[in-house]
């Protein structure tokens, strides 16, 4: 082929490819209706600025390489109180951003300053949002908001609905299929967990031990056990109620844990002691054979409510203080 043909043949070659890449990238139909326990959300082209108020929303349009120009600071599970976990403040390195926004939450939603971030979106498909707050919010920017209840959307859910309102939902896919794969692999490495049955404790008080409150099936912790191979024992699918993450029991009614093989709670030494001492609770064959997993304060503790950065970051430390607790209960 003679020279001067061949390259406009080249140039159209090349025009065309840099025209489908560009129509790959960008292959989201506006407008995008997001459906939620509030109704319905419209977003009418790709935000440019990305806002999230609650627990980890903001993960998801970081996982998908998105810095957001406003999130809620870490009010658990921040060791040095910059305001950042661990996770959070490497993904912010690696992609380069400067440091968000960051709302303080404490007394609930800082409106004004959400505001002043001037988002085209607000995420918050995991949180605990009245009707009052979405709709403040609503007149802020459109608002992705949970499926169903407060505080009860897995982070598969988070991932599928957040990243829906980036506008990102085929990536969205992408990055939980990665994280399913991360699960299966280190799940793999420990059989011992398949079929253990496991409770996770809210809250013990080492001078009060007359109440065991603990997470229902409808909580994203123990939505989690189900991803790492155990099972939720009956006392804990009946206590499960629509709309509810949390329930409690009197320890007089301990006998109710019988099938739990392993108990997972926020605490240390002085309250496992506690409870191994205890009259009532030291009667769960859970706690006889040693097999409980107590969190602190850390990031694995933090952790254990799965959300897309944090799964990677303590995934292993996780599944083997699990597995070590499984194998207890034998």
């Amino acid at each position: 082929m003679p020279r001067l043909l061949r390259f406009p043949l080249i140039l159209l070659t090349v025009c065309l490819w840099i025209a489908t890449t560009a129509w790959a990238a960008d292959e989201t139909t506006y407008p995008i209706v997001i459906r939620h326990a509030f109704g319905t959300t419209t977003i009418t082209k790709k935000p440019e600025r990305v806002a999230s108020v609650a627990w980890a929303n903001h993960e998801v349009p970081l996982a998908l390489g998105v810095v957001p120009v406003g999130f809620a600071a870490a009010n658990f599970g921040d060791d040095d109180g910059d305001g950042l976990l661990p996770w959070v403040a490497e993904k912010l390195q690696e992609l380069g951003g400067g440091k968000p926004v960051l709302f303080d939450e404490g007394d609930g939603i800082d409106f004004e300053a959400v505001a002043a971030t001037r988002p085209d979106v607000i995420l918050a498909a995991y949180s605990g949002l009245s009707q009052a707050d979405y709709e403040t919010l609503s007149q802020i920017a459109p608002v992705v908001a949970y499926p169903q209840s407060a505080w009860s959307t897995d982070w598969r859910e988070m991932i599928r609905l957040n990243s829906a309102g980036l506008g990102m939902a085929k990536d969205g896919e992408a990055l939980i299929a990665r994280i399913d794969k991360e699960i299966a692999d280190t799940v793999a490495g420990y059989p011992v967990l398949k079929g253990k049955s496991a409770i996770f404790v809210t809250h013990l008080d080492a001078t009060d031990l007359s109440t065991v409150n603990f997470y229902t099936a409808n909580d994203t912790r123990v939505k989690f056990f189900g991803d790492l191979g155990l099972t939720s024992p009956k006392s804990v699918l009946e206590a499960t109620k629509p709309g509810q993450f949390a329930a409690s029991v009197s320890a007089e009614q301990v006998d109710a844990f019988e099938d739990v093989d392993i108990v997972v709670s926020y605490g240390g030494t002085p309250l496992l002691d506690a409870v191994k001492a205890d009259l009532l609770l030291s009667r769960m064959p859970a706690v006889g054979k040693d097999a409980l997993v107590m969190l602190g304060r850390d990031p694995v503790g933090t952790a254990a409510n799965p959300t897309p950065l944090s799964i990677s970051w303590v995934l292993k430390d996780y599944v083997a203080l699990l597995a070590e607790a499984a194998g207890k209960a034998k």
